[in-house]
């Protein structure tokens, strides 16, 4: 599943939205659904607060687990970073990561919305699978 999102902030809302009936559709528990949109909503900010326009939701789905990328046309790749207590940002990828248990990234892609824009997809994976978490 591929959408083009909106190359401004409403971009996030609608990513949120998309999720989560993709995923809910595909039968995921309910509070991996709520992990990943929440997930989804701090790579969707990251993308447009920091990468650039155009920007795409990819899920993909097999029998074991579900991957989620958003995709935009930025060169630099996030840093998992230490915050400070009293920082109002930089959590984002550290949310990231708690969430999917480790199973997160950032690799260079084309868009599939735009074969001809090269980017970066920021990923993570959920288990469609019991026994996780």
């Amino acid at each position: 599943m591929v959408w083009r999102l909106r190359d401004d902030a409403r971009a996030v809302g609608d990513a949120r939205d998309l999720l989560r009936r993709a995923l809910l559709l595909i039968g995921l528990r309910p509070d991996l659904v709520d992990d990943a949109v929440l997930m989804v909503s701090e790579l969707v900010t990251n993308a447009v607060l920091y990468g650039a326009a155009p920007y795409e939701l990819v899920v993909r789905v097999d029998p074991v687990e579900a991957v989620c990328m958003v995709v935009d046309a930025g060169a630099v790749l996030p840093k998992l970073r230490g915050t400070d207590a009293q920082a109002e940002n930089g959590r984002g990828l550290s949310i990231v990561a708690e969430l999917s248990a480790g199973l997160y990234g950032c690799i260079p892609q084309r868009f599939a919305t735009c074969p001809e824009v090269e980017g970066k997809a920021t990923w993570f994976a959920l288990p469609r699978t019991e026994g996780w978490r």
